[in-house]
């Protein structure tokens, strides 16, 4: 469930009140870095794409109008953060994803239901960076196809085919763990 943030506390950080910017933090940071950790699957790049995300965010906070919830404008910062990061490492290459998920077949039965959460997370981190990528910002953070193809810089049908093959991936992985 989204926090309310005090706008009072929006406009202390406008104004350079540290105090003020590490309450804001110690909010935001517990709730920013698993999703960071999802888009790159490592923790220590995660811990780095946290500061830089925290860096544009108190950069940027004065165009933040109060419309929406703010933890919702915080959180597309730090998917974007998380998107420059993998495309400098040009992380975001989909045709080695493509290839590696050749010969997938999905399951008819979804084996989700079979899985804890935090198991279902560290099976997404396993995620090729482009099957991740896709997954994360269309299950988990519900942007639409065409959103996805315009940050990334790919077709629609890209996105869908990834998520597709996302999917399939994980239920192979799932599988695998209940044949063990």
């Amino acid at each position: 469930m989204a926090e309310t943030f005090d706008p009072k506390l929006i406009e202390s950080c406008i104004k350079g009140d540290r105090a003020a910017q590490k309450a804001l933090y110690d909010r935001l940071a517990p709730r920013m870095f698993p999703l960071c950790i999802r888009y790159v699957g490592d923790r220590s790049l995660a811990e780095d794409i946290l500061q830089e995300g925290f860096i544009t965010l108190f950069t940027r906070l004065e165009s933040y109008k109060g419309e929406g919830s703010f933890e919702g404008w915080a959180r597309r910062i730090f998917v974007t953060t998380a998107l420059m990061s993998l495309r400098k490492k040009d992380a975001l290459k989909m045709s080695e994803d493509l290839e590696a998920a050749r010969g997938l077949k999905t399951e008819t039965s979804s084996q989700v239901q079979n899985i804890g959460y935090k198991e279902l997370m560290e099976l997404i981190m396993t995620l090729p960076p482009g099957f991740r990528t896709v997954f994360n910002m269309y299950a988990i953070e519900g942007y639409s196809h065409k959103e996805i193809a315009d940050m990334l810089g790919i077709t629609e049908t890209t996105s869908r085919t990834q998520l597709s093959r996302a999917r399939i991936w994980l239920q192979e992985k799932i599988k695998k763990r209940e044949d063990v």
